[in-house]
């Protein structure tokens, strides 16, 4: 968000910038005259969505244009249950627009606080061993080029690029609007419930090749796993939704205001978190519901953290796992949140982390005010040694030289790229530090 005196900052507030300039065009025809513009005073010009980003991949130190503005529904095909959505459509707001025709989202993430564009541009994902992330979720684009025109990619013109615009970093173009392939709406039965981690780590690709959708949290310093195990139904099944008053306990309460004072109280006293932490496990996820998809699928975030999410192979998931419970113990760290793990399908995508490969995520976090370094260092570490590939919006340290052995089309993204931006409009120093000058 762009806060007055006209200082950017991300979520983690991990970024910020004080732009040239911040516009907030409301159509399609007034982000090409930005475009334009920028182009002859010679600025960058960069589009951010809400700034879940933990990286620096949205920071626009030239001109900055918030598409908040340029949000909504243009069109449903109802004979292929598509449809199309302005770029800075928020993904809480999507399902509300879908209903009236009978549509949802095939997977979401645990968050739903971004725009499409900026979910889909950074990899964004769900859980779901038959499911891919956002992205896989697109069948056509039109994104706004360097020199202001559009670009429009799908089935029926240059189909060859959508693997790389449905997932472009935001570093091909403003991407301006996007057509989901949709789903008939549906039902998830959620059971959460804590398990021994011993067991769940050494089945973890069994459990989730035999459900639709599998996760599982882990406190450290703790021997439990919190799983939560997610399962499709028709729209008409019978719901038992969570009422208003466990939500507020559940989600509001324990979820958000008191695992608050949890991180306040492990920062200034580091000896009580793993003591916090076995409490934690004890009154977190053991429950059973079952609501509209979009209802399950994602949760409230108040607490504000950093984080860092790696993907392997999934077959090694499990190895990757034990590293960090490995490297937790023997420095000795007293880390207060938990430990995220999914898995994804592979995809064809050139720049997904799942790209021909399915995938196991292991996602590490801090409390925001503690310093992340350390840990991070030597998970990003354990991950690379496991053929690992960065969450293209979460912290890590990698560059493109780095970068481009680990994604057989990198190369050809980065041809991509100098043929649409050749003068790099719409570049940044993050961009720059991943894919090249």
């Amino acid at each position: 968000m762009t806060r007055p005196g006209g200082i950017w900052q991300n979520w983690a507030r991990t970024e910020h910038i004080r732009p040239q300039y911040v516009e907030y065009p409301s159509t399609i025809e007034a982000v090409r005259r930005s475009v334009r513009a920028a182009a002859t005073r010679g600025r960058p010009i960069k589009a951010v969505g809400a700034g879940h980003s933990f990286t620096g991949i949205a920071v626009a130190p030239g001109t900055l244009l918030e598409l908040t503005e340029l949000s909504g529904l243009v069109s449903v095909d109802r004979e292929r249950s598509r449809a199309r959505l302005l770029a800075g459509t928020r993904l809480h707001r999507i399902p509300a627009l879908l209903a009236p025709y009978g549509l949802a989202m095939t997977n979401l993430g645990d968050i739903d606080r971004q725009s499409i564009a900026g979910a889909i541009s950074t990899g964004t994902h769900g859980t779901g061993a038959r499911f891919g992330g956002l992205s896989t979720q697109i069948v056509g684009a039109t994104l706004v080029t360097a020199d202001g025109e559009l670009l429009t990619v799908d089935e029926d013109h240059e189909p060859e690029l959508l693997p790389a615009v449905a997932l472009g970093l935001g570093a091909l173009g403003i991407l301006v609007d996007v057509t989901i392939q949709c789903v008939p709406t549906f039902v998830l039965q959620a059971i959460e419930r804590p398990e021994a981690l011993d067991e769940v780590v050494d089945n973890v690709i069994a459990r989730a090749d035999a459900v639709d959708h599998f996760e599982f949290y882990w406190f450290p310093h703790t021997d439990v796993a919190l799983t939560k195990t997610n399962t499709r139904l028709p729209a008409d099944a019978t719901t038992a939704p969570l009422s208003r008053a466990s939500r507020i306990v559940d989600d509001l309460i324990v979820g958000n205001g008191v695992h608050q004072a949890v991180c306040s109280a492990g920062r200034a006293v580091p000896a009580l978190v793993p003591r916090i932490n076995r409490m934690s496990a004890r009154v977190w996820g053991d429950r059973s519901f079952s609501d509209a998809s979009h209802r399950v699928f994602a949760t409230s975030r108040g607490v504000r953290f950093r984080e860092m999410e790696y993907a392997v192979p999934v077959e090694n998931l499990a190895a990757a796992f034990r590293g960090v419970q490995q490297v937790i113990d023997d420095n000795d760290w007293r880390i207060e949140f938990p430990v995220e793990v999914r898995v994804a399908a592979a995809d064809d995508l050139w720049l997904s982390t799942a790209a021909g490969r399915a995938s196991g995520y292991i996602a590490v976090h801090r409390y925001w005010r503690a310093d992340p370094t350390a840990y991070f260092t030597a998970v990003e570490q354990i991950m690379l040694a496991h053929g690992g590939r960065p969450h293209w919006g979460k912290m890590h340290t990698l560059d493109a030289s780095a970068l481009r052995g680990r994604y057989p089309r990198f190369d050809d993204f980065v041809a991509l790229r100098d043929r649409l931006d050749p003068d790099r409009r719409f570049g940044n120093p993050y961009l720059r530090r991943v894919l090249g000058e």
